[in-house]
C-alpha cells in the first residue's frame, strides 16, 4: 500500500494580465509522505499561498496534476472537491480564522458537523483534540478570551477534527512570538506522530527548517530541494 498522501507533477500556474502571460511556477513536482513533516520556504510574493491553494484543489492548475489520496483534483466537480477537502484535509492559517461568536469547543466541532458526524461523537472527539493540544480546560472560551497561541491550537485541534490525510499550514506561527512559535512546533511534531498524519507548510521562517523531515525552497518559478525526508 502506497504512502503517497499529497502528490503534483509538473504543475505550471500561469495567469493572464493583459495581453502578457505571468508565470508563476512550472513544472513543479511534489511528494507528501504519510507521517511526514514537509515545508515550503521562500520570499513573500514568490507563489507560496498560491501552491497551497493548487496543493487544496481551491485553484487548479494551468498544467500538470495534483492528487490526494491517489485521487486527480481535476478529476472532480466543485462539490466533491469540497467533500474531499473536508475529510481528508486539515487547513492552518497564519490568522487563525476561528469563529468569533463560538466557543473553542464549538470550533473544533464545526468540520464534524458538516461532514455528519452526530453531536455527541463530535463534542467527545472535539474535548479529546483540545486537551492533546493543552486546551482541557478553554473548552467554553470564546476566541477573544484566548492568547494568541491558544488560538493557534484551537485552530490545529479544528485541522484534526475529521482525522484527514494530511494538514495543510499558511505561516501558522507568522503572527506567535519565538517561544510560542517553538511551542506550535513542538506540538505538530508530537501530532505527526500521534496520528501518523502528514504536514506540510508554507513559512518564510527558514528556522523551521531544522526540525523538518524534508524542505523545499520555492524561487523564480521553481521548487528547488534543500532537506531530503529518511523516508
Amino acid at each position: 500500500m502506497s504512502n503517497i498522501v499529497l502528490e503534483c507533477s509538473a504543475l505550471s500556474k500561469q495567469y493572464q494580465d493583459g495581453k502578457q502571460t505571468v508565470d508563476v511556477f512550472h513544472s513543479i513536482d511534489l511528494t507528501l509522505n504519510k507521517g511526514e513533516t514537509c515545508a515550503i520556504v521562500g520570499a513573500s510574493g514568490s507563489g507560496k499561498t498560491t501552491l497551497l491553494n493548487l496543493l487544496a484543489g481551491l485553484d487548479l492548475a494551468t498544467k500538470g496534476d495534483v492528487k490526494l489520496a491517489n485521487v486527480s483534483w481535476s478529476s472532480m466537480k466543485d462539490a466533491k472537491r469540497a467533500k474531499m477537502r473536508n475529510k481528508e484535509m486539515g487547513f492552518v492559517y497564519q490568522f487563525h480564522h476561528l469563529l468569533a461568536e463560538f466557543s473553542a469547543l464549538e470550533n473544533v466541532m464545526m468540520p464534524m458537523w458538516i461532514a455528519g458526524m452526530n453531536k455527541k461523537e463530535a463534542r467527545q472527539r472535539s474535548e479529546q483534540l483540545l486537551g492533546q493540544v493543552g486546551l482541557a480546560d478553554r473548552l467554553n472560551h470564546k476566541p477573544s478570551q484566548l492568547s494568541g497561541g491558544e488560538r493557534q491550537r484551537v485552530a490545529i485541534a479544528r485541522a484534526l477534527a475529521n482525522r484527514p490525510a494530511c494538514v495543510l499550514m499558511d505561516e501558522p506561527t507568522g503572527n506567535l512570538d519565538e517561544s510560542t512559535s517553538l511551542d506550535i512546533q513542538k506540538l505538530i511534531n508530537e501530532l505527526k506522530v500521534t496520528y501518523d498524519m502528514a504536514f506540510l507548510i508554507v513559512t518564510h521562517d527558514e528556522k523551521m527548517l531544522s526540525w523538518m523531515d524534508s524542505a523545499y525552497r520555492l524561487s523564480q518559478g521553481a521548487l528547488v530541494g534543500l532537506k531530503e525526508s529518511a523516508s
